[in-house]
């Protein structure tokens, strides 16, 4: 068995930065960009007034000082002229300031009779103009790669960007294995379960930013097994979940080796989740999970997860291990780096009582994993330890 971020290691060699693609701005939330973008203008394109007042001359603004307004100025529809000596132009929030004005009087500070308004209230120091450029210039840099989030959807747009270069993502395989499974919504037999392995890993790696396709079962046989890594073909990575360890119906790793599988590790030091495959086929990284429920699914947080990253060009670390004060006491820990199932809540992490790899109900009620070293001390209630968030 080697150790966990050994393992890791390994699973990065087997992947690299994928190539990019265009994608319409309006469907690259959540992708990586993949080069540096430049606005196109300004922003504001124009000095834009702050509030809805009147633009006048800033040397002439005091209190009970009158001018007379010559025209409007709207968000769209600027005035056409200039703005002199005693002289104010009705002003509304986004609109272009107009020549010869450089202070927006507010309209709750003035009184109006007709075409003159006289300032009533004390104007104060902001002159309540946006300038031109405030937010960004014309050929500033939005930098990548950068997972887009909807703020900088809205960013690109104000800079005149319809189309953005993207990372494309990862095509997943998920192979389900075993004559035990059967797919939700079907029949099972007395002694089949519910395969619902493919369908988590599924939720989570297009979450880590791939596309992930769900593959038929692949039955305990040499046949059966080869069809599913046929229908895997263009994957990126493909993944099969169960049929990984030594049993006499684990064959996936024998299959696998006669496809052309270059094994880079078998088994990893921690709970749950030993009976981790990992290797190369052909132009795809290949990933066999353990069958157990909860750990596929610690081995997707702890494993996919650095992967996906990696080939959409970003950091590859998994999430930051945060920490936090123990609730209640923990044995010593044993030989194997172990991933609890843990809430973390006001700084504080409560591990479960039952951490069996099968329980799914238990997994739905976490929202951390408490990472033990292995041969980790006893722990008392109210030490820090470290956890992942999930």
């Amino acid at each position: 068995m080697i150790p966990v971020s050994e393992a890791r290691a390994h699973l990065l060699d087997l992947v690299v930065k994928l190539e990019a693609e265009e994608a319409p701005l309006a469907e690259a939330a959540g992708r990586v960009l993949a080069r540096d973008m430049q606005a196109r203008r300004d922003q504001p394109p124009f000095s834009a007034s702050a509030m809805d007042g009147y633009a006048v001359n800033a040397a002439e603004v005091e209190l009970h000082a009158m001018f007379k307004v010559i025209g409007e100025a709207a968000a769209g529809h600027a005035f056409v002229g200039r703005v002199g000596a005693g002289q104010a132009v009705r002003i509304f929030t986004g609109a272009p300031v107009p020549e010869g004005a450089s202070f927006v009087v507010i309209q709750e500070d003035v009184t109006r009779s007709g075409d003159l308004i006289t300032i009533t209230d004390e104007p104060g120091g902001n002159h309540n103009i946006r300038p031109r450029g405030g937010d960004f210039t014309d050929g500033q840099t939005v930098s990548a790669p950068r997972l887009l989030a909807p703020a900088d959807i809205a960013l690109l747009a104000a800079m005149n960007i319809p189309t953005v270069p993207v990372i494309r993502r990862p095509d997943v395989a998920l192979i389900s294995t075993g004559d035990e499974l059967v797919m939700p919504g079907g029949t099972p037999g007395p002694d089949q379960i519910i395969a619902s392995n493919t369908f988590g890993l599924k939720a989570m790696l297009e979450g880590f930013g791939a596309r992930a396709r769900i593959l038929p079962i692949a039955r305990d046989t040499e046949g059966s097994l080869r069809t599913a890594f046929e229908l895997a073909e263009g994957a990126d990575l493909v993944v099969t979940i169960g049929g990984a360890s030594v049993g006499d119906h684990d064959l996936v790793g024998k299959v696998a080796q006669d496809l052309g599988l270059e094994r880079s590790f078998y088994k990893v030091a921690m709970r749950p989740g030993k009976p981790l495959m990992a290797g190369r086929m052909g132009a795809a990284a290949m990933v066999g999970l353990p069958g157990n429920p909860v750990s596929a699914m610690v081995c997707g947080h702890v494993f996919l997860a650095p992967m996906i990253r990696a080939m959409l060009g970003l950091p590859a670390e998994t999430a930051q291990l945060r920490t936090a004060e123990l609730a209640a006491a923990l044995p010593e820990n044993g030989p194997r780096e172990h991933y609890m199932r843990a809430q973390a809540e006001s700084g504080r992490l409560t591990a479960f009582d039952n951490q069996d790899s099968s329980l799914l109900t238990v997994l739905a009620e976490a929202n951390a994993l408490l990472v033990r070293p292995p041969r980790d001390r006893a722990r008392a209630a109210g030490e820090n330890v470290q956890y992942l968030p999930i």
